[in-house]
């Protein structure tokens, strides 16, 4: 049995509501690591791109307020 499923067989052991205590702490890990990803690509210039896009689309008008 590989890592992974011994931790799928032990998440389905949970009770409720440990299931909940680990959802929500997976949902903040889960982001925090989308969220440090997301600043290590701007930095390393792989949004500057779309962001660039972006600005075109807003300059000529195909954007809208929200």
């Amino acid at each position: 049995m590989t890592k992974l499923e011994d931790i799928e067989k032990a998440i389905e052991k949970l009770p409720a509501p440990e299931l909940a205590r680990f959802r929500a702490w997976f949902e903040r890990f889960d982001a925090a690591r989308f969220d440090e990803k997301i600043e290590r690509d701007a930095k390393a210039g792989k949004l500057d791109r779309l962001a660039e896009q972006a600005l075109a689309d807003h300059r000529n008008g195909r954007s809208r307020e929200l």
